[in-house]
């Protein structure tokens, strides 16, 4: 697990997460990551608590600012790559840290209507694609509220 220190706690990044994601920054309370597939513009939103498996294990605050940060992200998704429909989604059977998929869809992509897991094989990014992703989607989030990776 990578250990990150929040206030007066530690915050560790499943193992998992950190190998198949790029930490794109982070808001207020959550971690953005990008999903190495370049199938799908895929982010993970991942509330910086320890030992939360579950959205309704969020304090009230913290779900009410999780409700706000999924929708900015979604907003700002959908706006910026103009998608058919913004899939978002907890499951968390293989990493139980809460952790929630936001992948923008569009009606042309390789597992349309389907859900893309399993679809097809992911597709890894070329370092450029991966680089110009990576600064595309920081600036969809410029904001007060957004902290781009460095």
């Amino acid at each position: 697990m990578i250990s990150f220190s929040i206030g007066n706690f530690m915050f560790e990044l499943d193992h998992r997460l950190k190998s198949d994601c790029v930490e794109i920054g982070s808001l207020s309370l959550c971690k953005i990551l990008l999903m190495k597939d370049a199938n799908y513009p895929w982010l993970i939103l991942v509330p910086q608590r320890q030992d939360v498996t579950e959205l309704y294990e969020l304090d009230g605050d913290d779900q009410e600012q999780f409700i706000w940060e999924s929708s900015f992200v979604a907003e700002r998704l959908m706006n910026g790559y103009q998608g058919d429909k913004m899939n978002i989604g907890a499951l968390g059977n293989v990493v139980p840290q809460l952790h929630i998929h936001h992948i923008l869809r569009k009606k042309t992509d390789a597992a349309w209507p389907n859900p893309v897991w399993g679809a097809v094989p992911p597709k890894a990014y070329k370092p450029n694609e991966l680089s110009q992703r990576i600064e595309q989607l920081a600036k969809f989030f410029e904001s007060s509220t957004f902290t781009p990776n460095r």
